[in-house]
């Protein structure tokens, strides 16, 4: 759904030149919100995200998405059930959202978010089940404002790395001295 023909900068209300994006984006950033790319699953920080606030445009911080809408969807990219009037969808035929979902840019600055697809049902006990819709957005196009007024957290930040400890049952056993 990324390669929609509809231009990213004609009718938006932020206009900038490519090269004017380049400069205030991340490379990562720019691949998606001007070109359309797609991320790495688990490779944003905002995947793991679960604190109150709200997820604005990398490219405009026009406010897209509430973090009450949040929810884990298994597929390693930030999934939210709703969003805000910020996020316009791609107008396709029925068969293609059934299918293969919708795009999904910023109303403000035409930046890629990501698809939405009509598969929320799928995902029992979260806000998804009662939309029936799962909004999959790349975390690099997002930046999360904390509720709380702390310092605000960029989605193009991989997340920690974990330890690399090995499973119990791989442990050499522990050796008690005398």
């Amino acid at each position: 759904a990324a390669a929609s023909a509809k231009s990213r900068t004609d009718g938006y209300a932020v206009q900038r030149s490519e090269r004017e994006w380049a400069y205030v984006l991340s490379g990562q950033q720019y691949n998606i919100l001007r070109e359309g790319g797609t991320e790495r699953p688990y490779s944003s920080i905002l995947e793991g995200e679960d604190r109150p606030g709200n997820f604005v445009c990398a490219g405009c911080g026009t406010p897209l998405f509430e973090s009450d809408q949040k929810f884990h969807s298994g597929t390693g990219w930030p999934s939210f059930a709703l969003a805000l009037d910020g996020v316009e969808v791609e107008d396709v035929n029925p068969v293609q959202m059934s299918l293969a979902g919708a795009e999904l840019r910023c109303r403000t600055c035409g930046g890629h978010l990501g698809d939405v697809f009509l598969d929320g049902k799928l995902f029992l006990n979260t806000p998804a089940f009662k939309s029936g819709k799962r909004f999959c957005i790349d975390g690099a196009a997002l930046i999360f404002k904390p509720g709380d007024g702390s310092t605000e957290v960029y989605g193009d930040t991989p997340p920690p790395t974990k330890s690399a400890s090995l499973p119990s049952f791989l442990e050499p056993p522990k050796i008690n001295a005398r």
